[in-house]
């Protein structure tokens, strides 16, 4: 994973580079199939499975998602993860940055996407200003998809 400083992440190029380097991604927000099987939160990180990629869900409402067991929290989260990938409302987004700006340097995943139809500008910058590298507004399942195409 490349880890330059903190920055909004708006070049395709790069997104592309972030979906193609990828191994471990957190999902905020996870679904669980069984309940909800057309839900993005649980569509998305199935194909990321499916990709090859090591899923840790997060959501306290399920105890797992995708056969493994959920965090409760991004508190809770381990050190290499290199993508924390939020399906949350924005208005939640703000409490998240919160969150993942109390926990350890050496936990802290270096970049936080925040999928299509999310986004949350003054939380972008406190986590750009804190050396977070930050997506808003996209899919990293289609850039995962994309940057596997073009291996």
């Amino acid at each position: 994973m490349n880890t330059a400083p903190g920055a909004l992440v708006l070049d395709e190029a790069e997104r592309v580079a972030i979906a193609r380097d990828v191994r471990t991604i957190a999902v905020l927000g996870i679904k669980d199939g069984r309940r909800d099987p057309d839900a993005a939160a649980y569509t998305v990180p199935a194909m990321f499975v499916a990709l090859g990629l090591r899923v840790i869900g997060v959501n306290p409402r399920y105890p797992e998602a995708l056969g493994e067991p959920t965090l409760k929290s991004i508190a809770e989260l381990p050190a290499g993860v290199d993508v924390l990938d939020v399906f949350r409302r924005a208005d939640a987004i703000p409490g998240h940055t919160d969150e993942l700006l109390a926990l350890p340097p050496e936990r802290r995943p270096p970049v936080v996407w925040l999928q299509s139809g999310i986004r949350h500008d003054a939380s972008a910058a406190r986590l750009v200003a804190a050396g977070f590298r930050v997506v808003q507004d996209a899919c990293l399942g289609v850039y995962a998809r994309r940057a596997r195409r073009t291996r």
